[in-house]
């Protein structure tokens, strides 16, 4: 298939890598962007991928939790421009929609919202007489925008849910703390959350090595493989440096395993173990554009 100069920046975009780099690892690709961007990873080229799903949507990510931490939600509300983004209205708007959803006992997870999603349906908590899909509508005529809501977070907690939320409104988090309750447990859940939101050294993906997904894992261990055969040593040999690899990696990605962002000689395990019996049962993180 022929490649396009779109098709290049996109991967060029995702990558980092140069654009003769990248027009190659297409032909060799096929087109397919993701076969070219571990095309790219296995020749030692890609800078760093970035994750995939990108659109143009500004608009607000809020939280809310109960004084007690027991509850939390935090939604996605869309809109065209950073213009009505900021507008004060919109913020007020995002809040009340955060504050419906926590009052929805029927979510207790991530929903990624459609038009016809059962949520839309429900009676605005804040005035029976309409639904959160009238509300919504009513905000895109008002301010000429089309106005969505993208994805919503709700959490229940025996122990404790915490948040972190950039000033900016585009990246936020929730993180579920177990085994511990009260003042420590929310403090240690915010503590977490506000280190998911930086993302240093990568957004995590699991709590634990063994939630990472399987896919992923063996996507990476197959790039790994081919990497270290190129070396020329033996099958044994490069069978350990792949599993190095691959521990290296679940450190990586791995959330309890990350240095700590305010103290890198810490793991977030060791600020955990800080809160006796606390354990990470479960994080969400929202960004603006991304999926």
């Amino acid at each position: 298939m022929a490649i396009t100069a779109k098709d290049v920046a996109a991967l060029r975009a995702r990558t980092g890598a140069g654009m003769g780099d990248c027009k190659k690892a297409l032909e060799e690709a096929g087109g397919d962007i993701e076969k070219a961007i571990d095309v790219l990873r296995k020749k030692g080229v890609a800078k760093a991928e970035k994750r995939a799903g990108r659109t143009a949507a500004e608009g607000q990510i809020i939280t809310w939790v109960s004084d007690d931490g027991s509850l939390a939600a935090m939604i996605e509300l869309n809109s065209e421009t950073d213009f009505v983004a900021r507008n004060e209205e919109f913020v007020a708007l995002a809040t009340m929609v955060a504050r419906h959803v926590a009052e929805d006992t029927s979510l207790d997870g991530v929903a990624e919202i459609t038009a016809d999603h059962a949520l839309m349906n429900k009676h605005w908590h804040h005035d029976k007489s309409l639904t959160l899909a009238e509300v919504v509508k009513a905000a895109a005529a008002k301010t000429g925008e089309n106005v969505t809501l993208r994805r919503v977070a709700r959490y229940t907690s025996s122990g404790a849910v915490g948040s972190y939320r950039h000033f900016n409104g585009k990246i936020a988090v929730l993180v579920e703390v177990s085994g511990a309750t009260g003042a420590p447990a929310k403090a240690l859940a915010s503590t977490v959350a506000e280190h998911v939101a930086a993302g240093v050294p990568f957004v995590p993906l699991a709590v634990r090595k063994e939630d990472v997904p399987a896919d992923v894992v063996a996507r990476e261990r197959a790039i790994y493989v081919d990497q270290a055969k190129e070396s020329g040593k033996p099958e044994a040999i490069v069978e350990k440096m792949v599993a190095g690899r691959i521990e290296k990696y679940y450190k990586e990605v791995t959330l309890l395993e990350q240095p700590w962002v305010r103290d890198p000689e810490k793991s977030i395990i060791q600020i955990v173990k800080d809160v006796p019996g606390a354990g990470v049962a479960r994080f969400v993180r929202f960004q603006m554009g991304e999926a």
